[in-house]
């Protein structure tokens, strides 16, 4: 076991840091993990490095979307099914399960599960069994990891998600808040980034000390994800290795209006306001008569 990829993570992640030795307790546990927070936070690298880190190294990592499949499909990815089992199925199919086999089994958006799918997924948390579609009961060497918003444990309340399977799965719970709530991770978190992609590329790079004051007092929205395609699409369109990106705009945001666009939209809705009456548009504008003239004369307002 090698607590290597936990470190690397940690080390450009203070917050992470403080969390070390129980991410390491962990990595070398069998119990599940479950791993909370935003998309884009960085929780599908946690989860890999504590496979990384633990006993179960050699195995392979099988990941799984329940909310990229119908939810008709579902259990046969999962457990897989053998010929015959349903119209269609004319050979058998090892499901994610026992691709899983001496590894680990992600569930990425937890939160997605079919509520119908929910027990045989419990079963095979609690008992380390469970049956492909139309097959007998097969034992399962898996460990179970799962990642989920920050609300599952609000369902859980609303009965959208079993109570029995969430407490079977909080064992070892980890939450990765958002960038905007621990500011002293952006820059580690940006250098590494960017030295992974200055490798990648090819292409060596800094960020300039404008950017560096920046980046941490943005709220990140994207979190990582945000982070990092900022960095790539700045990396990509710089001629130089020094990179000053600008901030990044809200949704939605626009540029502001120039001085004479704001000017000649406020005199058109005046004049429209007054049905064209010169003396009322510019009672309505607040300046005098002649002078609503003169600039209707220099903005080419008819």
């Amino acid at each position: 076991m090698s607590g290597g990829a936990l470190a690397a993570l940690a080390a450009s992640s203070p917050s992470l840091a403080r969390q070390l030795a129980a991410l390491e307790r962990a990595a070398a546990s069998e119990a599940p993990v479950l791993v909370l927070g935003e998309p884009g936070t960085g929780r599908s690298a946690l989860v890999r490095a504590l496979h990384a880190a633990g006993p179960r190294a050699s195995g392979p990592l099988i990941e799984l979307d329940p909310g990229a499949l119908p939810a008709s499909l579902f259990e046969s990815e999962l457990f897989g099914h053998r010929a015959g089992a349903f119209t269609g199925a004319d050979r058998a199919q090892p499901g994610r399960v026992a691709r899983a086999e001496g590894g680990t089994l992600l569930l990425d958006h937890l939160e997605e599960l079919p509520l119908a799918s929910q027990p045989k997924l419990l079963r095979l948390l609690a008992e380390r069994r469970y049956s492909p579609l139309g097959g007998a009961d097969t034992p399962a060497d898996v460990r179970f990891a799962a990642i989920a918003g920050e609300d599952l444990p609000a369902r859980v309340e609303r009965g959208a998600f079993r109570a029995d399977l969430y407490w079977r799965l909080e064992v070892l719970t980890f939450r990765l808040p958002p960038l905007r709530e621990r500011r002293a991770d952006v820059l580690p978190l940006a250098d590494a980034l960017l030295a992974d992609l200055a490798e990648r590329f090819g292409r060596p790079a800094a960020l300039s000390e404008r950017a560096r004051e920046w980046l941490p007092r943005h709220d990140w929205p994207g979190n990582l994800r945000q982070l990092r395609n900022l960095l790539e699409r700045e990396l990509l369109s710089s001629g130089s290795g020094r990179l000053d990106p600008e901030p990044p705009r809200a949704a939605g945001e626009t540029a502001p209006r120039s001085l004479e666009q704001a000017e000649r939209e406020a005199i058109l809705a005046a004049l429209a306001w007054s049905r064209g009456r010169q003396g009322r548009a510019a009672e309505l504008l607040g300046i005098s008569r002649k002078g609503l003239w003169e600039k209707r004369r220099r903005l080419g307002i008819p």
